[in-house]
């Protein structure tokens, strides 16, 4: 039987490794090209949907072509042109809530200041080691006890007795340099003096008059007088009886007993102007009552606007921003008010340098509130702006998937792979990133006393979370799916 001849030419089989689509040498390479295809095809696609959702909102804004054409009654072109209510509601919500969001901090600090006695005292504490609040508390206590200790009249009184019992000569010398004696005398108290308000005695002794004299605030800011604050003179003066009986103790310690015959004296330290104090009256008696109104409606107004916004990023980003400018507001108010503050208060009363250390350590923690609302604004802003559609925005998300996936795919081919861990990561990225933003917020909320810096840092902290999410997240079938793309041979 003669042999039947193979098939040859069109009809020649095709071999079996080549049907079942086995991968070859140059598989890696094709498929690394495949993968970042696929990830410019996804952010292609994403971009679309994001368009296509943006005109379907124009559309059933009124702003599509009417089905009538050109032949379209006058009626459904002045329709076409209405504006809706939308817009305009939730820009004046979002500008309600900007506004009161200055209020905010300032109720805020006018309560911790009067509620809380630690705070208070955690804000006056800082004054008595600033140099110009010493240097002035040293020339007024001095200047108290040595008004009150005639040292040049008791020496010429010393030298008229000993001029009496006949020593003239004696009695003519001390009277010569009674001027020097008193003189050399009140150096001595000042730099006495000096070195108590410096001391941590002081110090201490500070602390626990503040301490006690945060109530007589509360009374001072509701209208009571008396205490250790009141005003006197057009000024709010704290007391400083305590510290002249300090003096007092320690320069008789010291060997000068005379200070043993000085009466009682309670000079005062002016802190601020009475009218300011009036103002502040009138303020804390509306701040105390909306001190936890203010802040919840700034955020209702705000949360509001957004969720009315028919573009809710957008008006993200213009809350975000609005935010932010407020607080610069409130910057430049402070500057302004610190001014007038050094302005209206005379040399004689309380020295300028003095008087500026104790307006911006009063206003520091108002200063440090602003900040983080001002820092927090702006990355509420830059969020919003970075999770829109804009060409900016997704060229960005793009060029961090991509570099994600780059340093994914080498470790990959150098043989770490996340494995399961990685696919589970992948299919519940989205509630992992939810996840991750939800416990950002949360520490935030319930940090005890934030500043810009954490605001910052805590942000920082949620951009690293995110992009390990994205890094550990492996796409599952990644092989499968580019066979489907790849040309298969015919």
């Amino acid at each position: 039987m003669a042999s039947r001849a193979a098939p040859t030419g069109p009809h020649r089989p095709v071999p079996a490794w080549k049907e079942i689509g086995l991968p070859t040498e140059n598989s890696t390479r094709e498929l690394d090209q495949l993968r970042a295809e696929v990830t410019r095809l996804k952010a292609e696609a994403a971009q679309a949907r994001e368009q296509a959702r943006t005109a379907q909102a124009q559309a059933q804004a009124g702003q599509g072509a009417s089905p009538a054409g050109p032949h379209a009654a006058p009626g459904t072109a002045r329709a076409r042109r209405r504006i809706g209510w939308r817009a305009p509601v939730a820009t004046l919500l979002i500008v309600l809530g900007c506004l009161l969001a200055p209020l905010s901090v300032l109720g805020v600090w006018s309560a911790n200041q009067i509620s809380s006695t630690s705070r208070y005292v955690a804000n006056v504490t800082p004054l008595i080691s600033q140099p110009s609040v010493q240097s002035a508390l040293t020339d007024k206590i001095t200047a108290k006890v040595t008004s009150q200790v005639n040292v040049q009249g008791i020496a010429k009184q010393a030298a008229a007795q000993l001029s009496a019992r006949g020593l003239t000569r004696l009695g003519t010398l001390i009277a010569s340099f009674s001027g020097t004696i008193a003189s050399g005398v009140n150096g001595f108290i000042h730099t006495a003096v000096g070195r108590i308000i410096s001391s941590a005695l002081v110090a201490r002794l500070w602390v626990q008059a503040n301490q006690v004299a945060h109530t007589e605030l509360v009374k001072a800011l509701s209208g009571a007088q008396g205490g250790a604050i009141s005003i006197s003179g057009g000024e709010v003066v704290i007391g400083l009886g305590p510290f002249i009986d300090q003096v007092k103790h320690n320069l008789a310690a010291r060997g000068l007993t005379l200070v043993n015959k000085l009466p009682p004296v309670n000079p005062t330290f002016p802190l601020f102007s009475a009218k300011y104090l009036v103002k502040a009256q009138s303020a804390y008696r509306l701040l105390n009552t909306l001190k936890w109104v203010l802040p919840l409606a700034a955020i209702v107004f705000l949360a509001a606007g957004i969720y009315l916004a028919r573009r809710h990023r957008r008006a993200l980003v213009g809350a975000g921003l609005g935010l932010a400018a407020s607080m610069l507001l409130l910057g430049i108010a402070l500057a302004v008010t610190r001014v007038i503050y050094l302005n209206s208060v005379p040399p004689s009363v309380l020295p300028a340098d003095a008087a500026a250390t104790v307006f911006d350590t009063l206003v520091r923690f108002i200063k440090q509130g602003l900040r983080v609302l001002l820092v927090l604004g702006l990355v509420v802003a830059l969020a919003g702006f970075l999770t829109g559609p804009s060409v900016t925005a997704v060229r960005t998300r793009g060029a961090f998937t991509s570099a994600f996936g780059w340093i994914r795919g080498t470790g990959e081919r150098a043989g770490l792979n996340t494995g399961p861990v990685g696919t589970w990561v992948y299919r519940h990225r989205t509630v992992l990133r939810a996840a991750a933003v939800a416990i950002a917020g949360l520490t935030f909320v319930f940090w005890s006393r934030p500043t810009g810096a954490v605001v910052l840092g805590i942000a920082i902290a949620l951009l690293l979370v995110l992009g390990l999410i994205e890094l550990i997240g492996r796409p599952p079938a990644e092989v499968t799916a580019a066979r489907a793309h790849a040309p298969r041979p015919r």
